[in-house]
């Protein structure tokens, strides 16, 4: 089956085939992806969810930083963080944390599950919602927070090194791996089953 299909990146209109299991169409005038089928998209997608919610709690729980200053231990999670900013009047910069690190990261990875359960059973309905709990999802995708704890982290290593040990925790190893796993499954899902007709075969 063909369709006309009109290039995102320099405008050009073409007939293009659908393609196969895996594989993907090119723009003939600049060469970007025009569509692409992927294959497998739910149960990798239900996998690297499933596997991002199971780190979600490490991330939560165990601590990010570990610090031993003249003999004081201390050890700050992400919700410590958070607690601390708020006692500081840093209200605006304590939502800020909370909502990309704990709430955002939660709500994605429950999207994506409706989304692969919805898909998998193929349901007509709340298609619309459905789409646009789709768009959100890729939307909020770069409020990811790693890069900000990862530079945070280097910040403390850096500046505190005469003065006291710092030392990544668990919790931070756990939270790299939470954003990795909720990209790959936010790249895995595929779309287009949202509009599968129910009626299709397998």
């Amino acid at each position: 089956m063909q369709a006309i299909i009109v290039c995102k990146i320099c405008a050009l209109a073409q007939y293009v085939r659908e393609p196969q299991p895996d594989t993907a169409a090119e723009c003939r005038r600049c060469g970007s992806i025009l569509t692409q089928v992927k294959v497998n998209s739910l149960a990798r997608t239900a996998a690297f969810s499933l596997a991002a919610l199971i780190f979600y709690v490490p991330a939560n729980v165990y601590p990010i930083v570990r610090m031993e200053f003249y003999g004081a231990y201390s050890e700050s999670t992400v919700w410590d963080g958070c607690v601390k900013l708020f006692q500081d009047g840093q209200w605006l910069v304590a939502i800020i944390v909370f909502l990309a690190s704990m709430l955002i990261p939660l709500f994605k990875l429950l999207g994506l599950g409706f989304l692969v359960a919805t898909a998998k059973f193929r349901s007509a309905r709340l298609r619309h919602e459905r789409t646009w709990t789709y768009k959100i999802i890729n939307v909020v995708g770069p409020w990811a927070m790693l890069d900000v704890f990862l530079l945070a982290v280097l910040v403390a290593l850096v500046k505190l090194e005469q003065l006291a040990t710092v030392l990544p925790g668990p919790g931070l190893l756990a939270f790299t791996a939470v954003v990795v796993l909720t990209i790959l499954a936010s790249a895995s899902f595929d779309p287009k089953l949202i509009w599968q007709d129910p009626d299709a075969g397998s």
